[in-house]
């Protein structure tokens, strides 16, 4: 066994929130700025162009001094009349958990449900569409929990059918990381938050909005304030967000934009992809088995059947001695799967090093 060497810092293989660079972190130490002023809206302008090129819109990305559950909130709250229903497709921790924020704010939601680990297929989906009219599907893209990847495009294509219906989006662990083409698939409503793909620190949410979702979010009253469309959007207008957002974090996310435009989104998706494989092949070739389904896995996070019923604490005590983490299972698959994350601006030769290390403590346990 090799001398553990002692690290600068422990280096995150979680689902968030992710490795930061350090010339990110470092981008907000800028001083600070009104957010009120001529310098901010120069900012938020320059932020808000190359949001629209990651999120493959024309039309408008809100930022929220948030996390994604806060935008949750807001896409149940605006796009939702008190008199009509929304579907939440669940099939795993945090799909169950936007059902739950649906229902807190006083929305008629229903559950189109599938076992953790498997992905909920179109035809199901178009079963219940032609049974009962939703003013809205939600669809959590990307289940952390299971490492599940819904087939959104296909899903999309099924919800255009009913043109009444709006298709909402949880992209938070994965955008930046797979391409999702807000206008070409005709999505109403995508969310996303920094500390997952995008490897930014935790802080702020994005959402790509539709017209139709403002036109859908007049006919609601009680929309509430800080997660209200209708104020975002006059605000956006202005190169301003109705509070005072997080600065530091709008400069860091300025500079990791850049760095993501750079790489080249397609060749980003690419090395996503690349390592998502690797660390499949890696759980076959030591004896594991994948949680997800076959063909539907994530290519940012891969949820590990422990099969082999290792310590995995006794595994992060092992890797963190050699500057490393992984994640355990979430919520009921705490005790019998683990989570590898290879998403953000990690590289394969990241994997290749984590991989090297697990392989060390397989060896001796």
């Amino acid at each position: 066994m090799t001398e553990a060497v002692k690290p600068d810092h422990v280096r995150l293989f979680i689902p968030g929130p992710t490795e930061v660079r350090r010339e990110i972190l470092e981008a907000q130490s800028h001083w600070m700025i009104g957010h009120r002023g001529a310098d901010f809206e120069t900012l938020f302008a320059r932020v808000q162009g190359k949001l629209r090129q990651l999120f493959y819109t024309q039309s408008r990305v809100y930022v929220s001094t948030s996390s994604g559950t806060g935008l949750w909130e807001a896409a149940s709250r605006n796009c939702v009349r008190d008199d009509k229903k929304v579907l939440h497709l669940v099939n795993g921790a945090f799909s169950e958990r936007w059902y739950e924020v649906s229902k807190a704010n006083g929305k008629q939601a229903e559950a189109l449900e599938a076992e953790w680990g498997r992905a909920i297929k179109p035809e199901q989906l178009e079963e219940r569409l032609r049974a009962q009219h939703y003013d809205a599907v939600a669809i959590v893209l990307n289940e952390t929990s299971t490492g599940v990847k819904n087939p959104l495009e296909e899903m999309a294509a099924v919800i255009r059918q009913y043109p009444d219906t709006l298709i909402l989006v949880d992209a938070v662990s994965i955008l930046g990381g797979y391409k999702i083409d807000f206008d070409g698939l005709g999505l109403d409503v995508l969310l996303t938050s920094t500390q997952k793909a995008m490897a930014l620190p935790p802080g702020l949410a994005f959402a790509a909005v539709s017209d139709r979702v403002l036109e859908r979010a007049k006919q609601v009253p009680y929309r509430g304030y800080y997660f209200d469309f209708i104020e975002l959007e006059k605000f956006l207008l202005k190169n301003h967000t109705p509070a005072t957002p997080n600065i530091s974090l709008l400069y860091a996310t300025d500079k990791q934009l850049d760095y993501m435009l750079a790489e080249g989104l397609e060749a980003r998706f690419a090395r996503h992809e690349q390592m998502a494989q690797a660390t499949r092949d890696w759980v076959a070739e030591a004896g594991f088995a994948m949680f997800s389904e076959e063909g539907y896995h994530s290519p940012t996070v891969t949820t590990v059947a422990n099969t082999r019923r290792i310590d995995v604490k006794a595994l992060n005590k092992f890797l963190k001695a050699r500057g490393m983490t992984i994640s355990d299972g979430y919520g009921k698959l705490k005790d019998s799967t683990f989570r590898i994350a290879h998403m953000g601006d990690l590289m394969p030769s990241d994997m290749e090093a984590l991989f090297a290390a697990m392989n060390e403590f397989l060896a001796q346990a």
